[in-house]
C-alpha cells in the first residue's frame, strides 16, 4: 500500500524526512496554492522550483545520491 503524507510541508528538509521514513509521496497543497494566488502558474513553477532545490541541498548534505538512498537512520529525532 502507498504511503502518501500530507501534512504541513514547507521545506525541501520536511520532504526529505517524510521520504527517508517510508512515505513514497509528499503533498505540498498549501505552498503549492500561496504560489498560485501570488503569481499564478509562473508561482507555482518557482515554488516547485525551490522546493526542488531545498530537497536536493538536504539530500546532499546527508550524502544521498537519490531518493533511492534515503533510509530512517538519517533521521534524528529531538
Amino acid at each position: 500500500m502507498p504511503i502518501l503524507v500530507d501534512s504541513g510541508f514547507r521545506r525541501g528538509s520536511d520532504i526529505v524526512t517524510a521520504l527517508a521514513i517510508g512515505a513514497q509521496a509528499v503533498c505540498i497543497g498549501r505552498p503549492y496554492l500561496w504560489g498560485l494566488g501570488a503569481f499564478g502558474q509562473p508561482g507555482v513553477e518557482r515554488v516547485l522550483a525551490i522546493l526542488r532545490a531545498e530537497t536536493r541541498n538536504a539530500m546532499q548534505q546527508l550524502g544521498a545520491p537519490s531518493l533511492k538512498d534515503l533510509t530512517p537512520a538519517m533521521v534524528r529525532r529531538v
